[in-house]
């Protein structure tokens, strides 16, 4: 499916979804959406410009992350978190990626197992050959970034790893799909993208040339770019003390990992 067509139906589910996700998540990172505060879903729908299933979609991912807590009565709470949560949560995740891509590397990947990421690759490059960086690329990106993640983790064929990399995944803005964008259209947005789609690259090459410890290495440092962008953030905006127990909430972000 060419990925560039699938952004001129900006009706279907899929897209709504990922544009729900994308800001509400940008709104608990800025502070706008606060620690243990209930999410107002029709509120949102209001907002957001889109149906109540793709806000109860999203909702439903962004738990997935970490970033928001069901509520037993229903709905969803957003979780507290500090910046020292988030950058370890990224971190620990790419340890665990990085062994993935060593394993996949030393075991050997069957060709036909590398199709659907070479697919997904593809469409990664159509969209950050986009000169402007809007929303609704941004958004498939994190589609497409989050598929790419995880089919690499599925290269080390074992459930242990694969078990260990969603848990981690789980951890606040730990997620390779966890992305925010400080603006749109941003004319030089798709150059940014660009970086993390040609590690993504290099990481497939290491792994079809069996160079485990180049493949590890290079996942360890994709992530890299995430938290580099978290630090920038936190240093450059005042920081807001939220509690309870010093929860600290950055403002916009960019990169991609």
């Amino acid at each position: 499916m060419n990925p560039v067509a699938s952004l001129e139906r900006p009706r279907s589910a899929k897209s709504q979804t990922a544009k729900a996700q994308l800001q509400i998540r940008e709104r608990i990172l800025n502070g706008v959406l606060r620690p243990g505060q209930r999410i107002p879903e029709l509120a949102m729908v209001a907002e957001l410009g889109v149906s109540r299933t793709p806000v109860r979609t999203a909702l439903a991912r962004l738990a997935a992350e970490g970033l928001v807590d069901p509520i037993p009565t229903g709905g969803y709470a957003v979780r507290a978190f500090t910046q020292a949560d988030m950058l370890d949560a990224i971190e620990v995740r790419g340890t665990l990626e990085g062994l993935a891509a060593r394993l996949a590397a030393e075991r050997g990947v069957a060709a036909e197992a590398l199709a659907p990421i070479h697919d997904c690759l593809d469409r990664i490059d159509a969209l950050v050959a986009q000169p402007v960086l809007t929303p609704e690329i941004f958004a498939e990106f994190t589609v497409l970034n989050g598929r790419f993640h995880e089919m690499v983790v599925g290269l080390a064929e074992s459930d242990v790893v694969r078990s260990m990399v969603a848990r981690a995944a789980a951890l606040p803005f730990a997620s390779p799909a966890s992305l925010v964008h400080p603006r749109f259209p941003d004319p030089n947005g798709t150059r940014e993208l660009a970086i993390a789609q040609d590690q993504h690259r290099r990481v497939i090459e290491a792994i079809v040339q069996r160079e485990g410890t180049r493949a590890e290495a290079i996942m360890r440092e994709h992530v890299q770019i995430v938290k580099r962008n978290l630090t920038e953030v936190f240093g450059a905006r005042p920081r807001l003390a939220l509690v309870p127990a010093n929860v600290i909430v950055g403002g916009d972000s960019g990169g991609a990992a």
